[in-house]
C-alpha cells in the first residue's frame, strides 16, 4: 500500500548559529525554514507563535521540559521590542529561566554569540517579513 506524504514536525536535532532571517523564516545548518523557530539544547524546532502579544505559557511547553540546560531565553518579538506578558515572565521565573525579549533580528545576534560562547541558551524567535 503506497503511503502519502508525511508531515513531520520541523526539528533540526542540533544547536547550530541562525545563518539569515527575514522573508518569514529562518536559515541555519544550511537549511531555510519558514516561520518562527524555538531554538533548544536538543536542538531548533518550528514554532507556531507570530504574535508576540498572544505568547502563552503553553507555546514554552517544551523549553520548560529542558529548562535545566537552559539559563537564559532571547526572546525574539518580531521587528520590535514587545513586553512579555506577566503571566509568562512569572513562569520563567520560577523555572529559573533568565528570559530576555528584543526585537528578532537583535535576539538572532546575541544567540549567535552565546551560542559560540557555549553558553545555556535558548531562543524563541518569531518571524519577520
Amino acid at each position: 500500500m503506497a503511503k502519502g506524504i508525511v508531515i513531520r514536525e520541523a526539528h533540526f536535532p542540533g544547536r547550530a548559529p541562525i545563518e539569515a532571517y527575514g522573508n518569514g523564516g529562518f536559515r541555519f545548518a544550511d537549511m531555510s525554514h519558514r516561520g518562527s523557530l524555538l531554538c533548544l539544547p536538543s536542538g531548533i524546532h518550528g514554532w507556531e507563535p507570530a504574535d508576540p502579544l498572544a505568547l502563552k505559557t503553553s507555546d514554552f511547553d517544551k523549553l520548560f521540559a529542558q529548562a535545566d540546560k537552559v539559563e537564559i531565553l532571547l526572546v525574539g518579538t518580531g521587528k520590535d521590542l514587545r513586553p512579555l506578558p506577566a503571566a509568562l515572565r512569572a513562569a520563567f521565573k520560577e523555572a529559573g529561566i533568565s528570559a530576555d525579549p528584543m526585537s528578532t533580528g537583535a535576539a538572532v545576534r546575541t544567540y549567535n554569540v552565546l551560542l559560540a560562547e557555549d553558553r545555556a541558551v535558548a531562543a524563541a524567535l518569531i518571524a519577520v517579513d
